[in-house]
């Protein structure tokens, strides 16, 4: 292993959120549509609840199984970016399996729509160098902001 990839693993283990250390964490209740974890379809056991969490520059899409498993899918939330459909594209390059899992290297991106009225999905894909596959899709009812009564202060 080169020092530079040694080097940029140790930057990414530091920088890594967990829920101990979330400045920002957003529970979203849906409807689990899929989970892959290492090439295994545990779909029919996926909660019906994602975390999104925000820890320093760091972004991470959390999703369980009814068995404990998890998967996270991390990427730095800096390079965040608008795809040709305006929906916000979140590199990964980490996926985390268990609680205590230890952060593996991986490429892959999770997209979510602009929430608005309606079903809004999350969909996120990585593989590891050495062809291990991860994959979530999650989908939650997008609810409209509640509008001021007429004569109210603004929220």
């Amino acid at each position: 292993m080169t020092i530079r990839l040694r080097l940029a693993l140790l930057c990414a283990l530091f920088t890594v959120p967990s829920a101990a250390h979330a400045q920002a964490a957003l529970r979203l209740e849906g409807t689990c549509e899929k989970l892959v974890v290492d090439g295994r379809d545990l779909t029919a056991t996926c909660s019906p609840v994602l975390v999104n969490a925000v820890s320093r520059n760091r972004t991470s899409f959390d999703f369980s199984a009814a068995d404990g498993q998890t998967l996270s899918f991390s990427g730095n939330g800096a390079q965040q970016e608008a795809t040709e459909e305006t929906d916000p594209l979140q590199p990964i390059n980490l996926v985390m399996v268990g609680k205590d899992g230890a952060p593996t290297l991986a490429i892959g991106a999770c997209r979510f729509s602009t929430p608005e009225p309606g079903r809004t999905a999350i969909t996120c894909e990585a593989s590891t160098a050495d062809g291990h596959a991860y994959a979530g899709t999650f989908v939650t009812a997008a609810k409209p902001a509640e509008k001021a009564a007429p004569g109210a202060p603004a929220r």
